[in-house]
């Protein structure tokens, strides 16, 4: 049986260092990439990591998968300019999904945020909104744009106003029912369980939104073992036939 692979853009934020150990640990993916700014401690046999400047980013930089999840994201406390948050949050995620396309890459997931709209008069929300605007307009395969409400959960930074926001949440969601769920703050790793049922359970929709709701019934997948396999195997992309797919199979 065919086993897909995955790119995953912003491996070292909070939601996507839990989905980089989620794909490593499927049996459904053989192959993980995984483009980073920095070094990426995690280690696993499945796992790729370049490590890339993304203003210089071109299309031979991404490998042939056949799901890219970006997890690009940043605070105005860490970017200290709208400028720089743009860059990061809306330029670099529009530029990746171009290449994307220009690669061939037909499934394309990106985290966006709940009230998203260019309209909206927060600047966060904002940004967001053309974001979506912007990949759609880019006409990609198939699109996922997944818009959680607030993220909680450990982060390697102390960000105070999330954590008071954190505690607030945590108090509120029991009593968060009816209308009013899908307020419901949404642990990282949720996510990132979310994004992998999604892209397993993918439609044939040219775009999809996954609404906090959709992101907290998501299941997630039980670890599984696997047997070392070499960089040399896995990333040979001329020979992919004959890695990811059952000989018994791949013929009538």
């Amino acid at each position: 049986m065919a086993k897909r692979v995955a790119i995953v853009v912003g491996a070292t934020g909070f939601t996507g260092k839990f989905l980089v150990k989620q794909l490593c640990e499927s049996e459904e993916y053989a192959a993980v990439s995984v483009i980073v700014r920095r070094d990426f401690a995690y280690k696993h046999a499945k796992l790729d990591v370049q490590v890339k400047d993304f203003d210089k980013l071109e299309e031979n930089d991404l490998d042939i998968a056949d799901d890219l999840f970006c997890c690009l994201g940043t605070t105005m406390k860490k970017a200290k300019s709208k400028e720089n948050f743009e860059r990061v949050d809306l330029e670099y995620p529009l530029r990746i999904a171009s290449l994307a396309k220009k690669r061939g890459i037909p499934n394309f997931h990106v985290i966006s945020a709940i009230g998203s709209s260019k309209k909206s008069p927060f600047f966060y929300s904002q940004v967001k909104g053309r974001l979506e605007e912007g990949l759609l307009a880019i006409d990609l395969p198939h699109l996922f744009i997944y818009r959680p409400s607030l993220l909680t959960g450990n982060r390697e930074e102390f960000r105070l106003g999330e954590r008071l926001s954190e505690g607030v949440f945590k108090l509120l969601n029991p009593i968060l029912i009816g209308p009013f769920k899908r307020l419901r703050s949404i642990q990282g790793e949720q996510l990132a369980f979310a994004m992998y049922h999604y892209a397993l359970h993918n439609t044939k929709n040219n775009v999809n939104v996954y609404k906090p709701l959709d992101i907290l019934n998501a299941k997630p997948f039980e670890t599984v073992e696997v047997e070392p396999i070499s960089r040399e195997e896995l990333f040979n992309w001329d020979n992919r036939e004959d890695i990811f797919v059952d000989k018994d199979t791949s013929k009538d």
